[in-house]
């Protein structure tokens, strides 16, 4: 197996140590902040090291390309942009502290995501709608990477889809922005201009974010290994359990334990460095 470690400051001295630990027979250089380690072995002192030395760290079979897979599926908040949309709503209503420690709760698998979604929103219940553009507006950004990572996923020819717990008005407007093939979402209801604290149709949680990603697998006639899925949340673990390759970025621990590969340093688009 190679070993591809990277991060915003490569120090030489671990990268020779991780090379050392895992019996590799070669460095390769792939950008100045990504190397690949060819024919190694695992060690679990490797972790210890990486963690030391802020670098992000992943196991790829050889000869692995980009253009082996057919379809992404990334989750919307806290991984393909820096908010939680619904705890920067609730601030609108001086409300962000209660929401977030539900969305928090949530988050970690404490509770159900249909539950803390219905109690959520329900704190929203008079905002005017006015107050999802404000939101998209000023307080949302892209994570570090995301658009050199959509761009990488269109050059290879890879069918993308944003599956999110969020709203649909912001991911039908990341869709457009991004270029997404597909987008789904929770439907906040509007009455008179305000929500009602209400979503409308079916709940997208963590069992609907894996049937879209089965739904679009199946269309487009892929093998579960040329699936690549990426999140930060326990709401995301049934998807990440049906991609061939998992990305858990910036993640809870429930996640992190079942994923192929975490990005704790780098941005989004060192997925591009994994493979050759």
């Amino acid at each position: 197996m190679n070993l591809v470690v990277q991060g915003e400051d490569v120090d030489s001295v671990a990268l020779k140590t991780v090379a050392k630990l895992t019996g590799a027979s070669a460095i390769e250089q792939i950008t100045p902040q990504a190397f690949r380690l060819c024919g190694g072995h695992e060690n679990g002192e490797i972790e210890a090291v990486c963690a030391t030395a802020a670098l992000d760290w992943a196991w790829v079979r050889p000869g692995r390309r980009l253009a082996d897979f057919g379809l992404f599926v990334t989750d919307m908040d806290s991984t393909l942009i820096n908010i939680e949309c619904i705890d920067e709503i609730a601030d609108m209503q001086g409300l962000k502290a209660e929401v977030a420690a539900i969305t928090e709760t949530a988050m970690r698998g404490e509770i159900d995501f249909t539950e803390s979604l219905t109690r959520r929103v329900s704190l929203l219940a008079g905002l005017p709608e006015s107050a999802l553009t404000e939101v998209y507006e000023r307080r949302l950004q892209l994570n570090p990477g995301a658009e050199r990572l959509m761009r990488g996923l269109k050059s290879a020819g890879i069918h993308t889809v944003l599956v999110s717990g969020g709203f649909t008005y912001f991911t039908d407007r990341l869709k457009a922005r991004l270029g997404f093939d597909e987008a789904h979402a929770n439907q906040l209801e509007v009455v008179d201009g305000k929500l009602t604290g209400r979503v409308s149709g079916p709940v997208v949680d963590g069992a609907a974010k894996a049937a879209h990603l089965r739904a679009a697998r199946e269309r487009l006639g892929l093998r579960p290994d040329q699936v690549i899925a990426a999140g930060d949340g326990a709401n995301d673990l049934p998807m990440l359990t049906e991609a061939g390759f998992g990305v858990a970025f910036r993640a809870k621990p429930v996640l992190r334990k079942i994923a192929d590969c975490r990005l704790d340093h780098v941005g989004l688009d060192g997925l591009l460095n994994l493979f050759a």
